[in-house]
């Protein structure tokens, strides 16, 4: 019995510790205008980014002229895996009350805090808006670019980051 128990407790050990790491993955963080070094102008179709794959430096500011060429609404979000799959349940609440539509977005019902997606990683859009963003790839890692309106991540709306 106590051999079954420590195999139980090691193996809950490892898991949490995995999912603790995973979360304490570094992003980077909001950037400033004056230290934009590089400008990607990105397209976002229904269901896939173009690029969809992205090459930066350490400590690079990019601005990031986001537009939604796609018919349905869609998200650019800088994030790790895990951070992406934990959003993905906010994002599906969004959708549930009918604030997030396949086409639109309730932007009256955005206004309440509770119901709000202002993130500073993270630009969403209905089909034909654009929206800047400007981040600083700063102590990042095990990063991508997703859309995390519900199904899209799941069929491939990813963009790969690779630090150099």
């Amino acid at each position: 019995m106590f051999k079954h128990f420590f195999i139980i407790l090691i193996s809950f050990t490892v898991s949490i510790s995995t999912a603790l790491a995973d979360k304490s993955m570094k992003i980077g963080k909001k950037g400033k205008q004056e230290d934009v070094t590089r400008i990607i102008k990105v397209l976002m179709y229904d269901n896939y980014f173009e690029p969809s794959s992205f090459t930066v430096q350490p400590g690079e500011t990019i601005k990031f002229e986001v537009e939604n060429v796609g018919e349905l609404v869609h998200e650019f979000n800088i994030a790790n895996q895990t951070m992406h799959k934990d959003h993905q349940s906010e994002m599906q609440k969004l959708v549930e009350m009918e604030i997030i539509l396949a086409d639109s977005i309730d932007k009256m019902s955005m206004m309440d805090k509770s119901m709000a997606h202002s993130h500073a990683n993270s630009v969403l859009l209905e089909p034909k808006k654009s929206k800047d963003l400007i981040w600083k790839f700063e102590n990042t890692s095990n990063i991508e670019i997703a859309c995390n309106v519900p199904g899209h991540y799941d069929v491939g709306m990813i963009a790969k980051v690779e630090i150099n």
